[in-house]
């Protein structure tokens, strides 16, 4: 995944900036009349990245409108169960979703009956993309990626990876790399993060792609062991771990990522006050800052970034689910 293709959202978010003020109000305790309390649909449970994401990111929001933000996790069905929430409720830019790639690109390809569809969801704005790192237990026999691979192909049943769920892009990012490198291994899928690392920790499952903010805790105390990072390059939190280019694998520079989006058919002057504050939060260091510490990478841009980023990824990962006859029914 080329880096200039995220280079796009980040330089728009000077165009989305310079119509934010119009839609602002001015940070007071007073609440503003433009907006109204918003709950945020996190499609995770609580704990995990996008739950962090949304927390921290939602509450600067709050503090600039005045307005409550509530978080509500609703997690299940690869987060079709929050898109199908947001896509039903009332268009008025009071119910908002942290969607993903799956939310927004894999979902159409893995479903036979999907229970929303994309274009029932307004863009709002990018969020944020967390680095993926490929990890094992450190009892499990990989020290590094060619460990794992040749155990790999000696014996494909006998490698096993967690994920956060079937469809998650931890999940599709493994898939991805399976792919380019012809290995095989058993996808062992979980309803969320922390009970798929729980059962790599414990040995359970020898390995498992795993973000940043799930995974850094564990590997800085040595209970995960890198293998290799899914970025362009090597992370200033891991320069000791390579990235899969680096090992001769190509076509994996993989994130997950995340954006927000209302309900279709919401005004699009509601649409653009929310890009504005969502934009605002996340410019403001003290959203910034811890978000940046666990190794998430702010986004932000206007509506049309995020639409046109969607387009882009839809074309890569709708080749790939098909060949890899991927499918949740």
């Amino acid at each position: 995944m080329p880096i200039a293709r995220l280079r796009r959202p980040i330089a728009a978010l000077a165009a989305a900036l310079c119509f934010m003020a119009a839609f602002l109000p001015a940070p007071s305790s007073a609440q503003s009349q433009d907006f109204k309390a918003i709950r945020w649909l996190v499609p995770y449970p609580a704990g995990g990245g996008t739950d962090v994401v949304a927390r921290g990111v939602g509450q600067q929001m709050s503090t600039l409108t005045g307005h409550p933000v509530v978080i509500e996790n609703k997690p299940g069905a690869a987060t079709a169960i929050a898109a199908q929430d947001t896509a039903r409720s009332a268009p008025d830019g009071t119910t908002i979703i942290s969607g993903d790639n799956g939310t927004f690109v894999f979902n159409p390809f893995l479903f036979s009956k999907l229970s929303y569809k994309v274009d029932e969801l307004a863009p709002v704005g990018l969020l944020a993309r967390f680095p993926l790192i490929l990890v094992a237990a450190p009892d499990a026999p990989y020290k590094t990626f060619s460990d794992l691979a040749s155990a790999a192909k000696a014996n494909p049943e006998a490698v096993k990876f967690a994920s956060p769920g079937t469809g998650s892009p931890h999940h599709l990012a493994m898939e991805m790399l399976m792919a380019r490198s012809g290995i095989k291994a058993v996808h062992v899928p979980y309803r969320g993060v922390a009970p798929a690392v729980q059962d790599v920790l414990s040995g359970h499952v020898p390995a498992m792609v795993i973000d940043t903010v799930a995974g850094m805790p564990h590997i800085t105390s040595g209970k995960l062991r890198p293998l290799a990072v899914f970025s362009g390059k090597r992370l200033a939190s891991l320069p000791d771990v390579p990235t899969f280019l680096e090992l001769g694998q190509s076509g994996v520079e993989i994130y997950a990522w995340q954006g927000v989006a209302a309900a279709a058919g919401t005004p699009k002057a509601t649409i653009d006050k929310l890009s504005g504050v969502l934009n605002a939060a996340l410019q403001n260091p003290a959203t910034r800052k811890p978000l940046e510490d666990v190794g998430v990478e702010i986004l932000g841009g206007s509506p049309q970034v995020m639409a046109d980023y969607i387009r882009s990824e839809t074309a890569i990962w709708g080749k790939l689910i098909a060949e890899r006859g991927l499918k949740i029914e």
